[in-house]
């Protein structure tokens, strides 16, 4: 059967009109199912009660099944939900002093294979449909608490999103639709480890937000920890960033995460400043968050106060990112892979 949730409104009124409906049904429809979030076509109250029926014997509404779900001290909250195939994806809802960040998987697992992520260890699985992304957000809104409301929502979970390009633009299609989810366009951030086609497409396509995981100042450290970078190296992919369309004022975001003894040295936060000359960007430091079984160590608070201080000093916006959910294994992969380890011993 047809998803609903898999469709876009203009997708979803050519599957209105192959059916000999009028084009406000998919309207209808688009706002049920996005808009309202409903769970099956017998809560759609303004479709009569015959063409519900027909669109049974087609349609359904299907989502994510939440598998498990850890709260850390610090309020962080992070989903396990299984897909209809038996894939395992992670999200983590992230409060902040002003927002409620809910980070969304694009992939089941990634290609990718960047050493400091456990995503990446676990392999790639499949891409991710329109409707496991927006399920997400549903399922995480069913968790929320009293006064609570999802205000961001950022593609930095599991898996690369602009390798599963298409199904994401159809998802930021939805997510930024008044009609739809309803988030703005500004309140949504999508992070690449750096594919260069997609980077030159996704400006054109979406308003949406672009953060791009550096993470390393030379090629050699750089192809060694993110394999990506063989492929697409620092040269080529801070040329597109340097034509990248910004709008309405926006930067993009320069994630880097800071691993002990490999990239977080004063040349490296020197050569940062210089590489980034010419890019509209804002900087996100991020200690290395460890895992079972990482090769890398988190560096000490004196080494990270020391690199910000470079890098501020240049005249650069830079944050240092605080973790969020340490106990509760809130870095990409880990409660997946904690979950998995489980069903084989049992």
């Amino acid at each position: 059967m047809k998803n609903l949730r898999d469709f876009t409104y203009p997708e979803l009124l050519q599957e209105v009109e192959a059916l000999g409906e009028r084009p406000y049904r998919a309207a209808q429809l688009y706002g049920w199912v996005f808009h309202r979030d409903a769970t099956g076509l017998d809560s759609m109250t303004d479709i009569s009660m015959a063409l519900r029926e027909r669109l049974k014997q087609e349609y359904c509404i299907k989502g994510v099944d939440i598998l498990d779900v850890k709260e850390s001290e610090d309020g962080a909250r992070k989903f396990l939900s299984a897909l209809e195939d038996g894939s395992k994806i992670e999200s983590v809802l992230i409060p902040e002093r002003d927002r409620l960040t809910l980070c969304v998987s694009s992939q089941a697992g990634c290609a990718l294979g960047c050493l400091f992520c456990m995503t990446g260890a676990a392999g790639f699985t499949r891409n991710l449909m329109l409707s496991e992304m927006a399920g997400q957000v549903f399922a995480a809104r069913g968790f929320l608490k009293e006064g609570e409301r999802i205000t961001n929502i950022v593609l930095m979970g599991m898996g690369e999103p602009l390798n599963n390009y298409d199904n994401v633009i159809r998802f930021l299609s939805a997510l930024t639709d008044g009609k739809g989810l309803g988030f703005s366009h500004n309140k949504v951030t999508v992070s690449t480890a750096g594919l260069v086609p997609g980077i030159k497409k996704f400006g054109h396509d979406t308003n949406a937000n672009l953060a791009v995981s550096l993470n390393a100042t030379t090629d050699e450290v750089r192809s060694r920890i993110m394999p990506i970078n063989k492929r697409y190296p620092i040269a080529e992919l801070l040329s597109a960033l340097k034509e990248y369309p910004l709008k309405n004022k926006k930067y993009i975001t320069i994630e880097y995460v800071l691993i002990k003894g490999i990239n977080d040295a004063a040349e490296d936060a020197r050569r940062l400043v210089r590489l980034l000359r010419g890019v509209i960007c804002k900087i996100n430091l991020i200690p290395f968050n460890p895992f079972s079984g990482a090769a890398f160590k988190r560096p000490d608070v004196e080494t990270v106060n020391a690199f910000h201080k470079i890098v501020y000093d240049a005249g650069y916006t830079v944050i240092v990112r605080a973790s969020k959910g340490a106990d509760i294994q809130a870095a990409c992969g880990q409660l997946r892979g904690l979950y998995e380890g489980q069903e084989a011993l049992s």
